[in-house]
């Protein structure tokens, strides 16, 4: 692929923990394959699962056959060939990891907050939930979960907002919902609650549910886009 794009792509290679771009979108799993900032594979499309993770059929597993390696070069190209073509947009839309496409409405939550009050999936039923998978030691973190508190403002009751802190421990999560007082519900993730959202590989991940409990739409990572394009899908739901 290298000798396909010559000079008209740069190709970087990582090591784990050391990519700033990984680190800024908050991924922590690898391998994780980007496109400038559009992450388009994560590390259960090559067959690799993290504690607690269901084992399933990724994108390119096995990766070792010849099919799969053809299935993953298709897509890359033309997830290249968008961002060359300026439809960034295009390329994020369809390069979303496949929890988008498996998980096809609000799981059936069993949750207690911080405060020790319990949250059923029939207590958010009625109304749009945006569910925001976070983490302590993630950066872009703290202006979405901000962002989300000024939604849950502006929409008040019309609006539920759940923010599930993982990998983060539970004195810092405490005291970061004590810092920022936003309106929202905050509780903390478990290797169960995760995995009835499907494979959050990156933190922020957001998911938007309609009044029906149905998926409207994921977001992976803190793009500059991502206010935009979640308003836009919110508001079309509060009409």
């Amino acid at each position: 692929m290298v000798s396909d794009f010559e000079g008209k792509v740069l190709f970087v290679e990582e090591n784990y923990g050391d990519s700033k771009l990984a680190k800024s979108l908050g991924v922590t799993r690898y391998p994780a394959i980007f496109v400038d900032d559009v992450l388009v594979a994560t590390p259960s499309d090559f067959g690799f699962y993290g504690k607690g993770e269901a084992e399933g059929g990724g994108r390119y597993t096995p990766f070792r056959s010849a099919a799969s390696h053809d299935r993953f070069r298709a897509d890359l190209t033309r997830m290249i060939d968008l961002i060359l073509e300026g439809r960034k947009e295009s390329a994020r839309a369809q390069a979303a990891p496949a929890p988008q496409a498996a998980i096809q409405e609000l799981p059936a939550l069993a949750i207690t907050d911080l405060d020790g009050r319990a949250l059923t999936r029939a207590d958010l039923a009625g109304r749009p939930v945006l569910v925001e998978f976070w983490a302590t030691w993630c950066p872009p973190c703290r202006s979405t979960l901000g962002w989300l508190g000024d939604l849950k403002r502006r929409h008040g009751d019309r609006l539920a907002v759940v923010a599930i802190a993982v990998q983060s421990e539970e004195p810092e999560v405490r005291k970061i919902a004590a810092d920022l007082k936003l309106p929202i519900t905050w509780t903390l993730g478990t290797p169960e609650l995760g995995l009835a959202f499907g494979d959050v590989s990156a933190v922020p991940t957001l998911f938007l549910f309609g009044a029906d409990g149905r998926t409207v739409a994921a977001y992976y990572g803190a793009p500059p886009t991502l206010h935009a394009e979640a308003e836009a899908a919110l508001a079309a739901l509060l009409r």
